[in-house]
């Protein structure tokens, strides 16, 4: 055989292996896939064939491994059983309608029960949530549980590690949890390792990936999580991560970057809900099932709030956030204000959104005027043009801050908070929190915060958007193409 015949040969079996490649994408990838994310894939694999394959093999499935599912069933009946008969709720007015099938909703889907006398503070300063934080842990007497995406030491976060440190010394069981990869890339994190080890605390990753340990899993599914609990009476959950506000990043400092996030500290028995999904968490890590903690309060909170604890992520066979949201959207008759930093949503909520606006209701978005996360930021603008023309108004916070909360309000009735954003990652790829509060005190007090949130950004204008330069557009729309698999 020459040369040029095993050329031919080779050259002709690359042509057959592309097109059987191309063949079975296109069969294999749609499957239990949304049109969009299917698509992203597609394109990458028939542009970039290789390195597409490549990447669909290491991060193409949202899936865990079943081992980690069969946990979340396990965990998911349990707190099902030890929450039967809890649905109490405060009835400070009658609950709308629509409102009972979306408790039933989340309760199918992420187990956890609607509870009433339950207390709130809001915190939309972050050195004020931190301190909250560590004031509550100096107080605890048996037991705090901390889990957070990023947990990293530094000047700013110090006190709190100082105070996590007093607690272990007084005889309280400190457990934490931080995800690796979402810590891994911060220079605190190191310090802040070596600090739990240092005082005592038990500790772990959350979905470690660690290959030279054998620990391999997809990198990009993430605990997105932001929870405190101290003993089992008091829960803080939001938006904020253990940080300090510039993220500790040159470059965030030079740009003058601050984030600025909301954080809610609750009282009475949705306590236990939160809870529950430290447990779980720390059940997925570590085998070890905190049953007493799990267990939920038996008591009547001091409070007036209905609260609903809706967990999320890949654990779980829905995507109960996304659910939520589009739930909650369709059934507002007046209002709907959304919060998000990374808004980049998927057909089915840009419909719910684009809906309400037409159907004459107000519907407001808040958002960063600048991002930092440059796919993310392009993709999200992607979608500006369909919002205004539909008639939503969009409120650009004014930089250098970063707006990272994550709440919304519909009507004058429900309230959401939590660690989710709106965007595809958060909707399948994360595990969130979210929280559905009925209760007019707290949307009173969260509607204060959205008003000041208003005064600090500038509304954007349909004219101003359809004159920015050709080239900003075309960025925007390639990034549109990356939403589902970023």
């Amino acid at each position: 055989m020459t040369g040029a015949t095993f050329g031919a040969i080779i050259a002709i079996a690359l042509v057959v292996v592309d097109f059987i490649v191309r063949v079975l994408s296109v069969v294999l990838i749609p499957r239990n896939r949304r049109p969009q994310t299917a698509l992203a894939w597609l394109l990458a694999i028939f542009f970039i064939p290789y390195i597409g394959i490549g990447l669909f093999l290491l991060v193409g499935t949202f899936r865990l491994p079943k081992r980690r599912r069969d946990k979340q069933v396990e965990i998911n009946q349990y707190i099902l059983d030890t929450t039967e008969g809890f649905d109490r709720v405060a009835e400070e007015a009658p609950w709308p309608d629509w409102l009972g099938p979306i408790v039933e909703l989340n309760r199918t889907l992420g187990a956890m029960p609607m509870v009433g006398g339950n207390s709130s503070v809001l915190y939309d300063q972050d050195a004020a949530a931190l301190a909250a934080m560590t004031e509550e842990i100096g107080r605890a007497k048996k037991s705090v549980h901390v889990e957070f995406y990023i947990l990293a030491l530094d000047p700013t976060t110090r006190p709190l590690f100082d105070a996590l440190a007093a607690a272990v010394k007084r005889g309280v069981v400190v457990r934490v949890l931080l995800d690796h990869l979402g810590s891994w890339q911060y220079k605190g994190f190191r310090p802040a390792k070596r600090a739990l080890t240092r005082m005592g605390a038990e500790w772990h990753l959350m979905l470690p990936f660690q290959p030279l340990r054998g620990r391999i899993q997809r990198p990009d599914l993430r605990n997105h999580r932001k929870l405190l609990v101290v003993d089992g009476e008091v829960a803080f959950t939001g938006s904020q991560n253990i940080i300090d506000p510039s993220y500790e990043r040159r470059r965030n400092a030079r740009r003058g970057l601050q984030w600025k996030d909301f954080m809610v500290r609750f009282e009475g028995p949705v306590v236990a809900g939160i809870d529950a999904l430290f447990v779980t968490d720390w059940y997925a890590e570590t085998d070890e099932l905190l049953t007493r903690e799990a267990a939920p309060a038996r008591r009547t909170g001091p409070g007036p709030l209905d609260c609903q604890v809706v967990p999320s992520g890949p654990g779980f066979t829905g995507e109960n956030n996304l659910r939520l949201f589009n739930s909650l959207v369709y059934a507002a008759q007046k209002k709907v204000i959304l919060v998000s930093p990374y808004f980049v949503p998927d057909d089915s909520m840009l419909y719910a959104i684009t809906t309400a606006a037409q159907s004459g209701l107000e519907v407001q978005l808040f958002v960063s005027e600048i991002g930092d996360q440059f796919f993310v930021y392009h993709a999200q603008r992607s979608y500006y043009e369909a919002l205004l023309r539909a008639g939503v108004r969009i409120f650009l916070y004014k930089s250098p801050t970063i707006l990272h909360a994550k709440h919304f309000t519909i009507d004058d009735d429900v309230s959401v908070i939590g660690s989710s954003n709106m965007d595809m990652r958060s909707f399948s790829l994360d595990f969130e929190i979210s929280v559905m509060i009925w209760g007019g005190t707290f949307l009173q007090r969260l509607r204060a915060i959205e008003d000041e949130y208003r005064e600090s950004s500038r509304e954007l204008t349909l004219d101003e958007w359809l004159a920015r330069p050709v080239l900003a557009r075309a960025l925007d729309n390639v990034a549109r193409l990356t939403a589902a698999v970023q």
